[in-house]
């Protein structure tokens, strides 16, 4: 297949493209910038200039392509306090791929998240995208895309758990470890019983790949390798790496101590992709995030 791929220059993109590259399929990765054209030239894509934000060229790749896999979002935006520009943002485009794809059958997947599905509750493939009070914008547009089944598009969502890991990350853990680095002890919040799944990016990749070639249309999946790493256990590799002490920091001091990575620290995310696995025969194969931790993200000073 000639699949469009956004963000294919990303953590996770550029994962993906050579995981579709070596399944025989023909990549055109979206590049807003010459960085990013010769990261994605490099990975052996051919290269289409814009942003997430040009509807035009999304619909005329769209049109050029068998499948469209969605990863690029306004992390610009979001992270500096417009998550809801950034959500109407992602929105669009997905409208976009719909008005195009409808009838087809073709294949759309999109990037989605396990995060706030269900908090302290274990989250599953069945567990609605808008269930929890939490849900937001990226909720809705998940359910937008499953919805784009009824318009005869072959939609999927691949829900990426909070924190995926490989050597290049800049996500959530490598932000947590420089906390602790700048503050001088590695911290968790209660008694650190939070759980996160947690998921390698090669494997990740590899059900993106699968949610286009055979994945059926309104499928989320769950790209989930651990079930519910507990927050304690990360804290406290953190200190042995870092040589800094562990400790417990109170619920109502979280923001305080972490900044926006508070409330995330703080919350009991277990999430399950058993049916993931049933159904389409996905097995994580990489690593698991503590050895991964120790193996990549204690380089930098």
């Amino acid at each position: 297949m000639r699949v469009f791929v956004t963000g294919a220059s990303g953590f996770i993109g550029s994962a993906v493209v050579p995981e579709l590259l070596s399944a025989g399929h023909t990549v055109v990765g979206l590049a807003r910038s010459d960085e990013a054209a010769a990261t994605v030239a490099g990975l052996g894509a051919e290269v289409v200039r814009g942003s997430v934000d040009d509807l035009d060229v999304l619909r005329a790749a769209t049109a050029d392509a068998d499948a469209v896999v969605h990863l690029a979002f306004r992390h610009d935006i979001a992270f500096t306090g417009d998550f809801e520009g950034a959500t109407a943002s992602d929105r669009a485009a997905i409208e976009a791929f719909g008005n195009v794809l409808a009838g087809t059958d073709k294949a759309l997947t999109i990037a989605s998240g396990t995060a706030l599905l269900s908090p302290g509750r274990l989250a599953t493939e069945e567990t609605p995208a808008g269930e929890s009070e939490h849900a937001g914008g990226r909720a809705a547009n998940a359910t937008l895309t499953l919805a784009l089944a009824e318009r005869g598009v072959r939609s999927s969502v691949v829900r990426l758990t909070p924190t995926v890991h490989d050597a290049g990350d800049n996500g959530f853990i490598p932000t947590t470890v420089a906390i602790a680095r700048d503050k001088g002890v590695s911290a968790y919040v209660g008694d650190g019983s939070q759980r996160w799944p947690a998921v390698h990016r090669l494997d990740a990749a590899r059900l993106f790949r699968l949610a286009i070639e055979e994945v059926p249309a309104g499928t989320s999946l769950h790209a989930v390798a651990e079930e519910g790493v507990p927050l304690r256990e990360v804290a406290e590799l953190i200190g042995e790496r870092l040589g800094v002490p562990v400790e417990s920091v109170a619920p109502e001091a979280a923001m305080e101590h972490f900044g926006f990575l508070g409330g995330f620290l703080s919350a009991d995310l277990p999430a399950s992709s058993a049916i993931t696995r049933e159904r389409f025969g996905w097995e994580p194969t990489e690593i698991g995030l503590l050895e991964d931790m120790a193996k990549h993200y204690f380089d930098s000073k």
